[in-house]
C-alpha cells in the first residue's frame, strides 16, 4: 500500500499529524508512507521521522499555477490512498488532493464552510468534532484503514545528532550552565488571515522576563523566525537587554536549543507544539483560538486565558480572524491577559522542578 499524507499547512499542523503517521506505520509496517508539504520548515521536522519514506516539498504559494499543475501530474495516481491532514479546510488543499487522484481520498467533513471548500471531493470523510484535539481528529480518519487507536502516541520529533552537537556548543558559548533555570519565550505567531492578533503584547513578555530573572535568576531565551527578530529585539530592549536572542539558520537548530529549556512560554504557535513534542513543561498563552483543539500534546502544560465569555471564537475555516466586540474592546481576550496570570503558571512549573 502506498499512502500520501497531504500536510500543506504549517509546521505545527504537520507535527500534530505525526501520531497518525506513526499509528499507520505500526499497523502497516510494509506500506510506503510519503508526506507532501509546502514549507521548508515542515520538511525539516519530518525528514528524520523514521515512520516516513519520503517527504516531498513543493512551494505552491510561490510557484506558478502551470508549474504546480505539472508537479501534481508527476505524482498523479501513484498512491493507493491520500489523507488530507486536519485542519485543511481550504478548497485549494482539497483540489490538490483530488487532482493527485488516489482511489481512496480521506479527509474531514467540516462543520463550517464545508461545501464551498470542496471537501466533498474526498471519497471518505469523518465529521469534524469540536471536542477533539487536532491529533485525535487525525487519528480518527485511520478508521478507514481499519485502525482504531485507543492509546494515542505522542508527537514524533527526531533531531539530527549533528545539530544536537551544534546546540551544545551554542549553549556553552552563551554561558548557560547545567544548573541554570532556562526559560524559552516565543512571542510570535503566524501572520496570515489576521492571526497576528493572537499575539500577547511584547511589553508583557518583557515584564514577565524581568520578573523571572529577578526572582529566579532565570536565563531567558527569545525564540522566533527571521521575520520575528525585530519582535525579539523589542522585548529584549524593554527588559534591559538581559535576555538572549536566539538566531539560528534552521528550525532544527532552533529545536536543538529549545531542548535545554526547563519551561517554554509561548503564544499558540508551531514552537508551542514543538515544545510539547520535546516534552517541555509548556505555558500556552491563548486569546481567540480554541485550546481544546491545539493544547500541547502529551506533555505537562498550562493554558492561560482570560475566560471572557465570547472566547474561543476562532474555528477552522478560510475566514480571517475577526473580533465582533465593539472597536474599543477588539481582541480583549488577549489584551486583558495579565503578566501575573502567566507568571503564576510558570511558577507552578518552577516550584515543581525545585522540589
Amino acid at each position: 500500500m502506498k499512502v500520501l499524507f497531504i500536510a500543506l499547512p504549517g509546521i505545527g499542523d504537520a507535527l500534530l499529524s505525526t501520531p497518525a503517521i506513526h499509528t499507520l506505520r505500526k499497523h502497516y509496517p510494509e506500506a510506503t508512507i510519503d508526506v507532501l508539504c509546502m514549507f521548508r520548515g515542515t520538511k525539516d521536522i519530518l525528514d528524520h521521522n523514521d515512520d516516513i519514506n519520503n517527504v516531498i516539498l513543493w512551494d505552491f504559494i510561490h510557484s506558478s499555477w502551470f508549474k504546480s499543475l505539472r508537479f501534481i501530474i508527476s505524482i498523479r495516481k501513484k498512491y493507493d490512498a491520500s489523507i488530507n491532514i486536519y485542519p485543511q479546510n481550504r478548497r485549494e488543499y482539497n483540489l490538490i488532493g483530488f487532482l493527485i487522484g488516489a482511489p481512496k481520498r480521506v479527509g474531514i467533513k467540516y462543520l463550517r464552510r464545508d461545501k464551498r471548500n470542496f471537501s466533498w471531493l474526498m471519497t471518505h470523510r469523518i465529521l469534524e468534532n469540536d471536542s477533539l484535539h487536532c491529533t485525535e481528529e487525525n487519528l480518527k480518519v485511520l478508521s478507514f484503514f481499519n485502525i482504531n487507536e485507543s492509546d494515542p502516541p505522542p508527537l514524533i520529533l527526531n533531531v539530527d545528532p549533528k545539530v544536537l552537537i551544534w546546540g551544545e556548543k551554542w549553549l556553552e558559548s552563551s554561558s548557560i550552565e547545567p544548573n541554570d533555570v532556562v526559560i524559552g519565550f516565543h512571542a510570535g505567531t503566524a501572520t496570515f488571515k489576521n492571526h497576528i492578533k493572537r499575539r500577547w503584547e511584547p511589553e508583557k513578555f518583557s515584564k514577565l522576563a524581568e520578573m523571572l530573572m529577578e526572582r529566579y535568576n532565570a536565563k531567558i531565551l527569545l525564540f522566533g523566525g527571521k521575520e520575528e527578530m525585530d519582535l525579539c529585539e523589542k522585548i529584549n530592549k524593554v527588559a534591559g537587554n538581559k535576555c538572549i536572542i536566539v538566531q539560528t539558520d534552521s528550525i532544527m537548530q532552533t529545536i536543538a536549543l529549545m531542548r535545554r529549556c526547563n519551561i517554554f512560554i509561548s503564544n499558540d504557535s508551531a514552537l508551542m507544539h514543538i515544545a510539547g513534542a520535546l516534552q517541555l513543561p509548556t505555558v500556552g498563552i491563548f486569546g481567540p483560538t480554541n485550546e481544546r483543539y491545539v493544547h500541547p500534546w502529551k506533555t505537562r502544560y498550562s493554558i492561560v486565558h482570560t475566560g471572557i465569555e465570547c472566547r474561543p471564537c476562532f474555528y477552522y475555516s478560510p475566514k480571517p480572524l475577526t473580533c465582533y466586540r465593539i472597536p474599543s474592546e477588539h481582541f480583549k481576550c488577549i489584551r486583558d491577559l495579565s503578566v501575573e496570570m502567566v507568571l503564576k503558571a510558570a511558577e507552578n512549573f518552577i516550584y515543581n522542578r525545585q522540589k
